[in-house]
């Protein structure tokens, strides 16, 4: 049991905070009837009662709309992966409109279930060994929608790696 502890210490939580604001940060989203694309970033990352040995974020996504026309939405999704395997995901069934050359912030509940906490805790750690260039690189994908009702759903995806601080580093 204390096993299990260590993994799920302050420094863990702090550490799995850190990453997902660096892998929720967004470039863009899919264009939307010929307009420019809706560009979505994270405004903020926060920690939320969770269940049990899940763990589970607060994330407020930034929807800025460069175009002509107002934007209505009634629902988000995210899912995000690290290393190929799912580790997170979450939905909000927020209804509201990003004004012509606007922006709204949205938030949305993102739930890591335990087995992938521990799953990517063992991959971060592994990730860290080794003096190969790809040594302390972890690959992610981040999707998400944000439905628009019968005017179909505007799609984003952003993907890339994420460099982890070395173990000897002091975290915050």
């Amino acid at each position: 049991m204390s096993f299990i502890r260590m993994l799920f210490s302050t420094r863990l939580c702090r550490a799995a905070a850190l990453f997902a604001v660096f892998a929720l940060t967004l470039n863009g989203c899919a264009g939307l009837f010929g307009g420019d694309p809706m560009r979505v970033s994270v405004a903020g990352i926060e920690p939320i009662e969770s269940q049990g040995l899940e763990m589970r974020f607060n994330v407020k996504l930034r929807v800025q709309n460069p175009n002509e026309s107002a934007v209505s939405f009634n629902g988000v999704s995210l899912d995000l992966e690290l290393n190929g395997k799912p580790f997170a995901s979450g939905v909000s069934d927020q209804i509201g409109t990003v004004p012509r050359f606007g922006e709204t912030v949205l938030n949305v509940p993102l739930t890591v279930p335990a087995f992938a906490a521990v799953r990517q805790a063992f991959a971060f750690a592994g990730a860290m060994q080794g003096d190969s260039p790809q040594s302390g690189q972890i690959p992610y994908i981040l999707r998400g929608k944000l439905a628009r009702g019968l005017t179909g759903t505007t799609r984003f995806v952003d993907q890339g790696t994420l460099s982890l601080p070395a173990l000897g580093t002091a975290m915050p």
